[in-house]
């Protein structure tokens, strides 16, 4: 009687590597024609994306160097030309320039004493989610400031409360605003406070500083202490 062959482990893995090599072989030769279309669409569409994004950071140099030459004219006094460049690039694909065109356009405008166009801006770019918080943070400032005798104090205090605090960015003018809205309700000791915590900001701009200090003491808080020089 013939012995069965002894077919082991190896042989059978040796069979099944065999047999998956014939099928990728084969579909490779039925499916050459999509598989070459498919490499030549995903490199025509890198290749796509690789240039608009380069084309994106040309276009926002071009912007940017747009903006600087505006500043320069205006600078100098010259805005006839301003507000149609600004509005172009108000367009950019850039966040950054377009809310830099937006805010120099709202500025241009209080320039000319177009008070009501400049407020529009500023709303606009303090309700775009588009952009940084930054600058709709600037924006909800300046719209503030602006809107500061029509609104009622609670509503500067609770519009500004995000902002008002120290270590914030803008805690200089939303925190004077602020504290300006506490004394209308009559809360003299804690715009006080307040103010004396403006003082005390080494990040605030001096002016808006020394201003915290006066009305500070105004209301009873001395806070002259924040100024004086430190000892070497």
């Amino acid at each position: 009687m013939a012995q069965t062959p002894d077919i082991n482990e190896t042989f059978l893995r040796e069979v099944d590597e065999n047999l998956r090599r014939d099928r990728l072989r084969d579909l490779f030769r039925d499916n050459l024609s999509l598989i070459i279309a498919a490499v030549v669409l995903f490199l025509a569409v890198a290749g796509g994306l690789i240039w608009w994004q380069q084309h994106k950071v040309d276009l926002a140099a071009q912007h940017g160097e747009q903006l600087s030459s505006i500043y320069r004219d205006i600078a100098s006094g010259n805005v006839t030309t301003a507000p149609k460049q600004l509005d172009e690039l108000s367009k950019s694909s850039s966040k950054a320039i377009r809310a830099s065109a937006e805010f120099t356009s709202a500025a241009v405008d209080v320039q000319k004493d177009d008070n009501k166009s400049a407020l529009e801006k500023y709303r606009a770019l303090a309700a775009d989610d588009s952009l940084p918080q930054a600058y709709r943070d600037a924006a909800l400032v300046r719209q503030t400031a602006m809107e500061f005798d029509q609104l009622k104090p609670e509503e500067v205090i609770a519009r500004l409360q995000p902002l008002a605090s120290p270590g914030k960015p803008w805690f200089g003018s939303a925190g004077e605003m602020t504290g300006l809205a506490l004394i209308k309700q009559g809360k003299n000791a804690e715009a006080g406070r307040l103010f004396a915590s403006i003082a005390k900001d080494k990040d605030v701009p001096q002016t808006l500083r020394d201003r915290a200090v006066q009305i500070a003491g105004s209301l009873g808080v001395d806070a002259s202490s924040a100024l004086a020089p430190q000892a070497q």
